[in-house]
């Protein structure tokens, strides 16, 4: 079963423009000694649309040479187009990856059953299990509660991100949570209330710059420790808006090299923060240098 603080990994870039493959080592490494359970790549905070075929196969091959199994790795395998994802899926999972993250198709939105032959689809084609991905702000639509019911069934699909902020959503499709589907939270603001409701963990932006603290935060909720979860959530709220300040990973890259990491800058339509929100956010950092890395 997928639990604890699973970290939406940043993709660092070199000066040029080409990822940073010796900071990329650096990284994995990094979060396997500080406590994060899992790796998730080349999904929206990897910047996985503006990397190439060639690229994102040589990040997945990279990254599971070095991991070597200590951690799950799981790669962001969604695409608009279903004969796209299904591809993606079958060459992915033959990596040595542990799952696919499966996003919802965006722009050319799909009608229910057109959207559940999509990820059925995927998950056929797919030799390891697939993670659906709930995330209407960023595609326009929202896998339904109906759906997720039907969905849940499936032999090859394992669990559903949940990063729509939506409680009344997260509570109505918790009905389906069983051993062989769980729920991650999408949104590092609500992990203890997802977690109460019965999410397993979180993919996690905030788990860059704070695996330690995310890790904790987890295994406090997984133990039924709300109480001390609830004053450890509140903590890292702060930190954790701020890397919401602007889209995502805008903010956690300008954090990442502010605090030593050398993550580079981002391929466009990414551009750097606005100088007073970055300003703010740094104000907010330093304020909790305690909580950090």
């Amino acid at each position: 079963m997928l639990k604890g603080s699973l970290v939406a990994l940043v993709t660092p870039f070199l000066a040029d423009g080409k990822v940073n493959y010796s900071e990329l080592k650096k990284l994995l490494e990094y979060h396997i000694k500080n406590q994060t359970d899992g790796i998730v790549i080349l999904g929206t905070t990897a910047e996985a649309t503006t990397l190439s075929l060639e690229e994102q196969l040589e990040i997945i091959k990279f990254s599971v040479s070095i991991v070597n199994k200590r951690v799950p790795i799981i790669v962001g395998a969604g695409s608009n187009d279903t004969t796209k994802a299904i591809e993606k899926a079958k060459l992915f999972s033959t990596l040595g990856v542990d799952y696919l993250l499966v996003i919802t198709p965006y722009y050319n939105k799909t009608n229910e059953k057109g959207l559940i032959h999509h990820f059925e689809s995927i998950a056929e084609a797919s030799s390891v299990p697939i993670i659906l991905y709930n995330v209407p702000s960023r595609t326009g639509m929202s896998i339904s509660i109906s759906a997720v019911e039907i969905l849940s069934k499936h032999k090859n699909i394992c669990g559903i991100k949940e990063a729509s902020g939506n409680m009344s959503y997260a509570v109505g499709i918790s009905r389906y949570l069983n051993q062989d589907f769980v729920m991650l939270s999408g949104n590092d603001d609500i992990i203890v209330p997802m977690m109460s409701i019965g999410a397993t963990g979180v993919i996690s932006v905030l788990a860059n710059i704070c695996p330690k603290q995310t890790h904790s935060l987890c295994e406090l909720c997984l133990e039924e420790r709300y109480k001390e979860a609830k004053e450890l959530q509140g903590k890292l709220l702060p930190i954790a808006n701020s890397l919401f300040f602007e889209t995502n990973p805008i903010p956690v890259k300008a954090a990442m090299n502010y605090l030593g990491f050398s993550v580079g800058n981002y391929r466009m339509p990414l551009f750097p923060m606005d100088d007073d929100l970055y300003k703010k956010m740094i104000h907010i950092l330093d304020e909790n240098k305690e909580l950090l890395c």
